[in-house]
């Protein structure tokens, strides 16, 4: 069985890696093409100046930022990018799956809760229960 060519609104990854950043942004849902349109910030324009500089071969291969609100465009693809959740970083490999979405999207900044068992003595209830 082949693997499925992946496609992203239609078009395929060659001709989405050679597309200009505003014909890449009218594939784009609304929030992400006007996110683009606006520009980048200061912290955004020095994350897209360290991935031009990784894949020219300049930079080290992982990157680190603090900046979550970054949409992923194309010549981030294949690089791995550490995201700060608050705490820590996260490694996140960028795959075309990823393409349009916000580099946040991917490193969850609230871990899941577990509560173990209560312990004896812990409810009012366990105390009334002993003395009948």
């Amino acid at each position: 069985m082949a693997k499925k060519e992946f496609k992203f609104h239609g078009k395929s990854l060659e001709e989405v890696k050679t597309m200009s950043l505003t014909e890449f942004g009218k594939l784009l849902p609304s929030r992400q093409r006007r996110s683009l349109q606006r520009g980048y910030t200061e912290a955004q324009k020095k994350l897209i100046y360290k991935v031009k500089r990784t894949n020219e071969g300049t930079y080290k291969k992982t990157i680190k930022t603090h900046c979550r609100d970054v949409i992923i465009v194309p010549s981030m693809l294949g690089l791995t990018i550490l995201i700060h959740t608050g705490r820590k970083f996260e490694a996140l490999m960028v795959v075309p799956e990823m393409l349009g979405h916000f580099l946040g999207e991917f490193a969850l900044t609230r871990t899941r809760l577990q509560h173990s068992s209560p312990g004896i003595g812990a409810t009012r209830s366990s105390a009334s229960q002993s003395t009948h």
